[in-house]
């Protein structure tokens, strides 16, 4: 019994401090491409000093969708106040990925759209479940991170936008 909570205590530790080491590193660097074909490199994404999303999100996800079609609403606003800059990074396999496209141009996003179909991205990330959303601060230090979407959560991603910028 005690070998059991002592490796049920030291599993609890191990992921915390993985995920508080996850909260304030750099990107990794992944090899993705955009909508149109060309790579980018996920390490070197940058907004001249202002904040940055990444949402992580698929075709066959609902509430990805809704997510990124609320913000896409806000976006403009929270551009003008904050100057962030939106990657919404499609983690849609080689089954689905041709429908996000046509999906994009359906809804008009704004965003810039990258393509991870392995999940490599994601996964170097720490993510397991879409949506996932990550905020870097000007420096590209990944500084929140927010999993799931319910109507209201924009509120806490547009408080949050606002500390990556005040000085």
């Amino acid at each position: 019994m005690k070998k059991t909570l002592f490796a049920l205590a030291a599993l609890i530790a191990f992921h915390l401090s993985s995920y508080a080491q996850s909260t304030t590193n750099a990107l990794p660097n992944v090899q993705l491409k955009d909508i149109n074909g060309k790579t980018v490199d996920t390490g070197k994404l940058s907004n001249d000093g202002k904040p940055i999303l990444i949402c992580f999100w698929a075709t066959w996800c609902a509430p990805c969708k809704k997510e990124l079609n609320t913000y896409s609403d806000l976006y403009e606003k929270w551009a003008e106040e904050t100057g962030v800059k939106i990657y919404a990074v499609s983690i849609d396999d080689q089954r689905t990925s041709t429908s996000v496209k046509p999906y994009i141009n359906s809804v008009g996003w704004e965003y810039e759209i990258l393509m991870d179909v392995n999940k490599a991205f994601f996964q170097a990330l720490g993510g397991n479940t879409p949506p996932h959303t990550f905020l870097l601060n000007g420096k590209g230090e990944i500084v929140w991170q927010h999993v799931g979407y319910t109507s209201g959560d924009e509120t806490e991603v547009y408080e949050q936008l606002l500390k990556a910028v005040a000085p």
